[in-house]
């Protein structure tokens, strides 16, 4: 370990402390997650600043942040599928029958194809605002490399059909899923959970003293889970700090100057379906402002961590603690948004992607005949893209060859891929958000006392009390 190095993790040390003496004032947890956010980009830019982003210094500092950063998203990463199982089978023991699941499935999973299929026709619009094609672009030989392997990875694409998708949701072996060994593993143990909850209730009348006992196992498994839960987001500022340092400190600013045009016809896009959000919420009777102040926390650690199933702990706990939400929606709604109908990942980024490279083709992207089969794919693709880094890619590659356009290309932008993602990944966690709260509050279900109050997440209150 080089003395610059050295110099370089001390000046971390001193921002983390930072970060601790606020969480020692009793900070509120979303101004501590933006403080740790800003502290983040200062460190990053400084570090490009005097090293370059390529120096090796910079790359075994990158290692040791990834220590913090890495390792938040990785404990969130291990009380997902916990989380999941016990919350929905409580939440299924506490409903009035299967007819409440019915409707929940049906309006979570609807309004995430329906704002999917928008998020898709905005892409398409500010393709053409902002005139994006990829004539002309000039090929570097990580864009090639990248357009090799993606070119490689068509066939499997091209292989996944919707009844395909739709039998990998089927759980054969769920302690499998439950290790997140597969790409729709977080489904297959929802689906899991459901049935374990319904065989539960079943033997509500039959057999009450085992019904009694394994609410009250639940119960207990429950109240440990999110216990757990509120430790490990309590670690969320210093998680956000690191990987926002690592971003920053190694993005390439030329290689974004290059392709300015499409960061920001793709955060235009994002901007505007984020409205799209805030107004079907609030067609649903709620404050928007309200709402965006309350999910600000959620939607910073989804955009400097780049994994929409990492944000599911802390989404669950803001539906449910700050949004009025009732659990079984909101582990549904953050549970199948991972997955289904992603708007930011499966739903802008093919689109614009599609209608950017038709013209190197000759087709002209902007006729009926190129957009609607792109809409319908786009859609349809969207069940069942991952909720992790390369869920884009993968519903780019299902979309490419769909429309038999070449995928090698997608490869051209390889170089602004992270700053993309960060944006689409907190667009994915903003429309299962979405989805859950007007699926609750349709349902009857939002408690608005809890949505009007100002309550913070038990990771403040529960250390005030302490």
């Amino acid at each position: 370990m080089t003395i610059n190095v050295i110099f370089n993790l001390l000046a971390a040390v001193v921002l983390l402390g930072v970060l601790y003496a606020q969480q020692h004032r009793h900070a509120s947890f979303s101004v501590r997650v933006f403080t740790g956010m800003g502290l983040g980009v200062l460190l990053g830019a400084a570090l490009q600043a005097l090293y370059g982003a390529a120096s090796p210094a910079l790359q075994t500092t990158g290692d040791y942040l990834d220590i913090v950063g890495s390792g938040y998203v990785k404990l969130l990463q291990m009380i997902v599928m916990p989380l999941i199982m016990v919350s929905i089978i409580s939440a299924i023991l506490k409903l009035k029958g299967i007819n409440s699941l019915g409707k929940i499935s049906a309006l979570t999973i609807g309004l995430l194809m329906l704002t999917t299929l928008i998020a898709a026709g905005l892409g398409i619009l500010m393709a053409k605002v902002f005139h994006l094609s990829a004539v002309g672009l000039t090929a570097s030989a990580a864009d090639v490399a990248r357009g090799v392997y993606l070119q490689g990875k068509v066939e499997a694409a091209q292989a996944i059909s919707l009844p395909s998708m739709l039998l990998s949701f089927i759980p054969a072996n769920p302690f499998l899923d439950m290790t997140g060994g597969r790409k729709t593993s977080t489904i297959a143990v929802v689906i899991f959970s459901v049935f374990i909850g319904i065989a539960a209730t079943g033997i509500h009348d039959k057999k009450p003293d085992v019904f009694a006992s394994f609410e009250r196992f639940i119960h207990v498994a429950h109240a440990i889970v999110m216990r757990i839960v509120t430790l490990v987001l309590r670690l969320t500022p210093y998680g956000v700090f690191a990987l926002m340092a690592q971003v920053v400190s190694t993005s390439s600013y030329t290689d974004i100057l290059h392709l300015i045009d499409f960061v920001l016809a793709s955060y235009s896009a994002l901007i505007l379906m984020f409205c799209v959000h805030l107004a079907i919420v609030s067609g649903a009777g709620l404050n928007p402002a309200r709402y965006v102040k309350k999910i600000l926390p959620v939607l910073t650690f989804a955009f400097t961590s780049r994994s929409s199933a990492g944000a599911i702990p802390m989404s669950v706990q803001t539906q449910t603690l700050r949004l009025g939400t009732s659990e079984g929606i909101a582990n549904f709604a953050a549970s199948f948004g991972a997955t289904i109908g992603q708007n930011g990942c499966a739903g802008i980024y093919p689109a614009m992607l599609a209608v950017m490279i038709a013209p190197t083709v000759g087709i002209d992207p902007f006729t009926l005949s190129f957009i609607a089969p792109l809409l319908a794919i786009i859609t349809i693709g969207s069940v069942g893209v991952a909720g992790v880094g390369g869920g884009a890619t993968f519903a780019a590659l299902i979309v490419l060859s769909s429309m038999n356009l070449p995928v090698a290309l997608a490869g051209l932008l390889i170089s602004i891929e992270p700053l993309i993602d960060m944006g689409r990944t907190a667009l994915n966690v903003s429309g299962s958000i979405a989805a859950g709260t007007v699926t609750s509050r349709v349902l009857g279900e939002t408690d608005l006392r809890v949505f009007a109050s100002d309550a913070e997440l038990p990771v403040d209150s529960d250390r005030k009390a302490a």
